[in-house]
């Protein structure tokens, strides 16, 4: 076994104790993730309140703080499965908690930003969380209309993580210019695969009319 299987192993085992700890509790999963959005808040007060001097002590701080907030994030469903108390409203609520914590994170980074009077940084950031939440709305919006649409590379958990290196490693402007980039390209791509896969969906439905007009015109013969 090498060390990555074994480290994976280990936060695998971690993981499903928490659960069953969790699951003991029966405590109601949404309030998993609602606590999952009031740690992100609390990482973007540490985001909002840096300064120059003590930034990358608080990022650093934002940082630990997000990936706490993580496992709520990993846990909830996991949870809702163990105690036989997952619902449809739970997914929905879940989705929607999901956007308010990306938001208030990249809302705490544009206060730093705007504070410490870089005005680039300000409108990447806003950028950025206007981007993350097009992500989401533009898979959402597409699975309204064809069967599915997970393409793309910059969902949730690869933003979240790309944060959490960010803060951890005083690294969040290249950080920022990344996610900017990808989540545009994941936007794009996810345009044109809806257009591609409903033209498609299109001519197949307009083609079963075809056939059905055809057999109900068709002379009866006997």
């Amino acid at each position: 076994m090498t060390w990555t299987n074994a480290v994976g192993k280990a936060c695998g085992s971690l993981l499903y104790k928490i659960v069953d700890g969790l699951s003991l509790t029966r405590i109601n999963p949404n309030v998993l993730t609602f606590l999952g959005l009031v740690i992100n808040i609390v990482a973007a007060v540490f985001f909002g309140y840096a300064r120059i001097e003590n930034q990358q002590r608080m990022f650093f701080y934002a940082g630990l703080v997000i990936f706490g907030a993580g496992i709520f994030d990993m846990v909830d469903g996991r949870v809702a499965r163990a105690t036989n108390q997952v619902t449809i409203f739970g997914g929905f609520f879940d989705s929607v908690i999901d956007r308010y914590s990306d938001v208030a994170l990249f809302f705490g980074l544009l206060v730093y930003y705007a504070r410490a009077n870089r005005f680039l940084y300000v409108v990447l950031a806003a950028f950025v969380m206007v981007s993350s939440v097009m992500v989401s709305y533009t898979r959402a919006r597409a699975e309204s209309l064809i069967e599915s649409c997970k393409v793309g590379f910059m969902e949730r958990p690869e933003r979240i993580v790309l944060i959490i290196i960010g803060a951890l490693f005083n690294k969040m402007a290249p950080v920022l210019w990344v996610a900017a980039v990808i989540s545009t390209v994941t936007v794009i791509h996810r345009v044109v695969y809806t257009y591609q896969q409903s033209a498609i969906l299109q001519a197949a439905v307009a083609k079963s009319h075809e056939q059905s007009s055809a057999a109900e015109t068709s002379p009866v013969r006997g």
